[in-house]
């Protein structure tokens, strides 16, 4: 392989792991409502599990409330039974035609414990981006073997290090924004 490759290869696998890591973040409630709380949550439309936002209308009205519309009366209980029965921590006002999800404000601990689970997080996005940069230098020198000036390879090394570098502070940059929006009452 090229050395661009292995660059291209380690730049392409430390992308992937801070978009796991702000795609995974976004679904942690910070105590403020957000469409995307509701993303992991499927209910059962006419025999195949769907995700809410492809049965009703999901809109967020202010920053405590989430309003679920369902295109169809029927499918009412069944979202309000996926919605119970989820992690979500939130028990749904059902008036008839739309659901309403009151996100209370969190407490201390509970603010914690979410900053703790974001800190899990994103230390396993930091090891991600670790052992693609370590997979890559092991690459470069195996090419040492096969051909590669040793000048040429220390080059590669020091660009990879750089990839790493920029994807590790994107990963801090990441956490802190959302250890403030957790901490911010």
């Amino acid at each position: 392989m090229e050395v661009n490759e292995y660059l291209s290869n380690a730049g392409d696998a430390m992308e992937l792991a801070v978009e796991y890591l702000d795609d995974t973040l976004d679904h942690i409630r910070a105590g403020k409502a957000s469409a995307k709380l509701l993303d992991g949550i499927r209910v059962d439309y006419y025999g195949s599990m769907s995700p809410v936002a492809n049965v009703a209308n999901v809109s967020v009205p202010d920053a405590r409330t989430i309003a679920i519309t369902p295109w169809e009366k029927s499918m009412l209980k069944v979202i309000e039974k996926a919605i119970i029965d989820s992690e979500l921590g939130v028990t749904p006002e059902n008036n008839g035609e739309v659901i309403r999800l009151c996100i209370p404000p969190l407490t201390e601990e509970r603010r914690k414990q979410l900053v703790k689970q974001c800190k899990g997080e994103s230390e396993n996005a930091k090891v991600s981006v670790r052992n693609a940069r370590r997979e890559a230098i092991e690459g470069l020198k195996k090419e040492i073997k096969q051909g590669l000036s040793e000048d040429l390879e220390k080059d590669a090394e020091n660009k990879v290090q750089k990839l790493h570098d920029k994807y590790m502070a994107r990963i801090d940059e990441i956490f802190a924004a959302k250890e403030k929006e957790i901490l911010t009452v």
